[in-house]
């Protein structure tokens, strides 16, 4: 058995201390991300608590990305006021665990103000991750570099892979959730250059 290394401590204290900082149903969120994790090292990770509105009511939605040495993690919790088949509220947690051999793409998107002052802290960033279960194509118009053809080019357009992503902000998360996201999305990239 080959010893870890020190980017490879488990942190999952650390996520476990985030998970509950939320205050949003720690307990069942945790109990999700762990069986998910499924006794892996954390090697880093991200939560994002986001409200979301739905007509007059406020609704509470988490998401814990986990980075482990051989998976990627996703875990996202929602709350439901009842329904038909279950009148109580209660949350519903989905998880998904992918291989880091099968991540395509790791886009991260950095929004700076003031550029022209020099590098300063992103006001926002965006990262969004690929592995081929979703794909996102956009087309528009072929046209030619002669200004009179009334031809019909067809269309040209690009495939994209955007299975997960995830847009954070320092006006709502603040500066250092900006940092975190990029902290993760960084570990992230280091692990699936070489996958």
């Amino acid at each position: 058995m080959r010893s870890r290394t020190s980017s490879e401590l488990d942190r999952a204290s650390e996520l476990r201390e985030a998970i509950d900082r939320t205050g949003y149903y720690p307990e069942v969120v945790a109990d999700g991300v762990r069986a998910a994790v499924a006794g892996e090292p954390v090697l880093a990770f991200f939560v994002h608590h986001e409200p979301t509105f739905d007509r007059d009511e406020v609704r509470r939605h988490l998401t814990v990305v986990v980075l482990t040495p051989s998976r990627l993690v996703l875990a996202h919790t929602d709350e439901h006021a009842g329904d038909d088949l279950l009148p109580e509220p209660y949350t519903s947690t989905s998880t998904e665990a992918i291989a880091l051999s099968a991540v395509k793409s790791v886009l991260v998107t950095r929004m700076v103000t003031s550029p022209a002052e020099g590098p300063s802290l992103p006001a926002e960033a965006m990262l969004t991750i690929g592995w081929g279960a979703v794909g996102r194509l956009e087309l528009e118009p072929a046209g030619c570099s002669d200004p009179e053809c009334d031809a019909d080019h067809g269309y040209t357009g690009s495939l994209t892979s955007d299975d997960f992503s995830l847009r954070v902000s320092a006006a709502a998360e603040g500066a250092d959730g900006v940092d975190r996201l990029l902290e993760f999305a960084e570990s992230l990239s280091a692990r699936t250059h070489s996958a």
